[in-house]
C-alpha cells in the first residue's frame, strides 16, 4: 500500500482558526477605534504646554534684552504685551511657531490686547470648538493664562 500524503488543512482546522481571528479582532477593533481620540487629547495637551514654554521663553528673552516692546525668536519679532507675548497672530503664534492655518494641525484665531484670548482649535476633532487651546495675554503685574479643554476631542 501507497502512504498518503496530507495536504492542506481540514475545514474543521480552517473554521477554528477564523473564530479566533474573530474573537481577537472583536476585542481589538474598538481598542483602536478610541486611539483617534486619546491622540487628539494628547496633542492639545502638548500644546498647552508648549504655550506655556513659548510665553516663558519670551518673558526671559525680554528680561535679557531688557526690551519691552517685542524681541526676536527664531528670526521672528515677536510682540510683547507687559513683558510676555500678546495674544496676536505677532504675539504668541510666533513664539509658539503654530499658526499653519486651516490646512494644518490646527486653526489659529488671535486675540486682541488682553481682553480677548488667543485660540488654537484642533483640525479634525468632532468639536473643534471644544478641542482648543487659549492663550489670554498677561494682565500688568500678572502671567499670561493658558487653558485647554478636550471635551470635544
Amino acid at each position: 500500500m501507497k502512504a498518503s500524503l496530507s495536504r492542506g488543512f481540514t475545514l474543521i482546522e480552517l473554521v477554528v482558526v477564523i473564530t479566533i481571528l474573530g474573537i481577537l479582532a472583536a476585542f481589538a477593533v474598538p481598542k483602536f477605534v478610541a486611539l483617534d481620540s486619546q491622540a487628539r487629547t494628547a496633542t492639545i495637551s502638548g500644546l498647552a504646554g508648549s504655550v506655556k514654554s513659548a510665553a516663558a521663553l519670551a518673558r526671559g528673552l525680554a528680561m535679557a534684552t531688557q526690551s519691552t516692546a517685542s524681541v526676536t525668536m527664531e528670526g521672528s519679532t515677536v510682540t510683547l504685551l507687559n513683558n510676555y507675548p500678546d495674544a496676536t497672530a505677532t504675539g504668541i503664534a510666533l513664539a509658539v511657531n503654530s499658526n499653519n492655518g486651516a490646512t494644518g494641525d490646527f486653526t489659529f484665531a488671535a486675540g486682541t490686547g488682553t481682553t480677548t484670548a488667543a485660540t488654537w482649535q484642533k483640525n479634525g476633532a468632532p468639536t473643534p470648538a471644544s478641542c482648543a487651546v487659549s492663550y489670554t495675554a498677561a494682565a500688568s503685574g500678572s502671567t499670561p493664562t493658558v487653558t485647554y479643554t478636550t471635551t470635544g476631542c
